[in-house]
């Protein structure tokens, strides 16, 4: 799952937003950020950081806000793969806000990188996503999940171009999985405080530079108490189809 060394322009960089408040999961969230909500015993930080790296990530930044602390704690303890960085929100500046002031921080400018939502549990091959970025040229690439789960539909053509984020007509419900590959110069692109949503993506899709990379791999977002027990759930039953022991595949890939 490693790219080769001497790849042109290998994604070895990342962010992850891991700023948000987590209000829909209290209580699970009065004393952590939602980011280190455990699933399975390991928190989806974790989960992420150890699948980033097994794609070939090597530096990372996280964005914290909320509880910013308990995440600094959590990487200071950390040794194993990848190095990580911790970003703090001073005041909250919103999801593109927080994803512009962490993508500045990455460790190798001009190069292609990733960014993650905080409340992703997925372990898709990164690899796969970042050929198809290179293959089409666009700016940027988008994981689509589905079809059939919750979240926001994406519309997307025969080219693999993402046509609008929230279309009303049917279309192949796919969602967007919160999961992106950026090339460097959408960097300039993300406002300074605000969400990305609202401008850099849309922008993005008007000017036809947003692919769309569908996964077919188990999908989750934690956003309530109710997803983390469907995930539990979901987990538990992949780890007794394949005989596995409790809490293998939460810090394993739970799918490729």
């Amino acid at each position: 799952m490693v790219p080769e060394r001497g790849d042109p322009l290998p994604a070895r960089q990342a962010v992850i937003l891991a700023g948000g408040r987590g209000s829909r999961l209290l209580p699970l969230t009065c004393e952590r950020p939602k980011a280190m909500v455990q699933v399975h015993g390991v928190p989806i930080l974790r989960h992420q950081l150890d699948w980033l790296a097994r794609c070939g990530v090597e530096r990372v930044v996280v964005s914290a806000g909320h509880l910013a602390a308990v995440i600094v704690s959590y990487l200071d303890s950390r040794a194993s793969p990848p190095r990580t960085e911790t970003v703090i929100e001073t005041r909250p500046l919103g999801r593109g806000g927080g994803l512009c002031r962490a993508a500045r921080t990455l460790p190798y400018p001009g190069e292609p990188w990733f960014a993650v939502y905080g409340d992703i549990w997925t372990s898709f091959c990164l690899c796969g996503m970042r050929a198809h970025h290179l293959r089409g040229g666009a700016a940027a690439t988008m994981a689509l999940a589905g079809p059939g789960l919750p979240g926001r539909v994406v519309a997307y053509d025969e080219l693999s171009r993402v046509t609008d984020l929230a279309p009303t007509a049917p279309g192949p419900d796919r969602v967007n999985a919160g999961v992106y590959l950026f090339s460097w110069r959408v960097v300039s692109l993300l406002p300074e405080e605000g969400d990305h949503a609202d401008s850099t993506l849309p922008h993005l899709v008007g000017a036809r530079q947003m692919a769309g990379y569908a996964i077919d791999a188990p999908w989750q977002a934690v956003n309530t108490p109710a997803d983390l027990i469907k995930l539990e759930r979901d987990l538990a039953t992949r780890q007794a189809a394949v005989g596995l022991g409790p809490g293998h595949l939460a810090g394993k890939a739970t799918g490729t």
